[in-house]
């Protein structure tokens, strides 16, 4: 029986896959499963003799792509990608002491991120870093070899007061240009997968975290937090939950209330709405059942 993977609500990769293959064009590959979306859908389906439910199950998506069903991994990223809310593109500024944050899930200068991937595409295709960062790109490739407060205090001195969130020109039209491109989005996601799914899946088998919804938690707090704290997982692992789910609540708000105190309601809405399946975030209304993330194994 084919399975749901995407619905009203859900974005990221794989929806702008769905969205060439119903034929659009342009701005409108914007990876928003919106009405528009769900209208094409439900017609392609009716012209093919499917059932026109406007919703993207298995049978429906290798009609319309042509395509492997998404990965895990891709199905993940597009939810925490959601709220991180860079895409590929947007770099910020030092909001919040990381100095520039940049890309897919939030690449940060702090980590070495940033720098990692500046190096290997100037390994790679030293013409691409040049033609995104054009005059600049000396002073980036000085940059990224700096000792890390030095990085930081140039990072702050191009954020723009007070907020500093927004990274002065020309660093911000650079990183836009330099994340268009399809080589840098691919390196981007190779760190994803390195740096990040790989470590969320070691910490979802630790914590026996087996379905879709706690590998997409696991994966989340990677992103966001690193990873999961040591004495977080001798605590959970010295309880017992009766169900999968009861471990992921408690998961999410053991994550929440370590966090720092202006930023907890916040993680706690994000955690809690993996671990549920659904939920709001930053005014939202998440049903992961419809990001191709639900109850079963992964």
């Amino acid at each position: 029986m084919p399975r749901l993977l995407f619905a009203q609500g859900a974005h990221g990769a794989p929806v702008k896959k769905i969205q060439k293959g119903l034929g659009f064009a342009g701005d409108a590959i914007d990876g928003g499963f919106g009405p528009r979306t769900t209208t094409a859908v439900g017609a392609f389906q009716k012209t093919h003799s499917m059932p026109e439910t406007g919703l993207v199950d298995t049978d429906t998506w290798g009609a319309i792509t042509q395509l492997p069903v998404p990965t895990l991994d891709e199905r993940v990223l597009g939810l925490t990608a959601t709220f991180e809310g860079h895409g590929f593109e947007l770099a910020q500024g030092n909001f919040d002491g990381a100095g520039i944050t940049w890309g897919i899930i939030g690449f940060t200068l702090e980590h070495g991120e940033v720098g990692k991937i500046v190096r290997e595409m100037q390994a790679a295709r030293p013409d691409l870093v040049k033609l995104a960062f054009g005059d600049s790109t000396p002073q980036l490739l000085r940059l990224i070899d700096l000792p890390l407060d030095q990085q930081l205090a140039f990072a702050d001195s191009v954020s723009i007061p007070p907020s500093k969130a927004r990274l002065a020109e020309p660093w911000r039209s650079c990183f836009r240009v330099f994340g268009m491109m399809p080589e840098v989005q691919e390196a981007q996601l190779g760190h994803v997968r390195k740096d990040y799914f790989q470590p969320a899946l070691a910490t979802a088998n630790k914590l026996q975290l087996k379905t879709e919804l706690g590998v997409a938690l696991a994966f989340d707090i990677h992103v966001q937090h690193g990873g999961v704290k040591a004495d977080i997982v001798t605590s959970l692992l010295g309880r017992t939950f009766a169900s999968e789910l009861d471990l992921r609540v408690a998961l999410a708000n053991a994550v929440a209330d370590s966090s720092r105190p202006e930023f907890k309601e916040d993680v706690r809405s994000r955690k809690v709405t993996i671990a549920q399946g659904n939920g709001m975030v930053h005014g939202g209304s998440f049903l992961l059942k419809n990001w191709g993330l639900d109850e079963i194994p992964a």
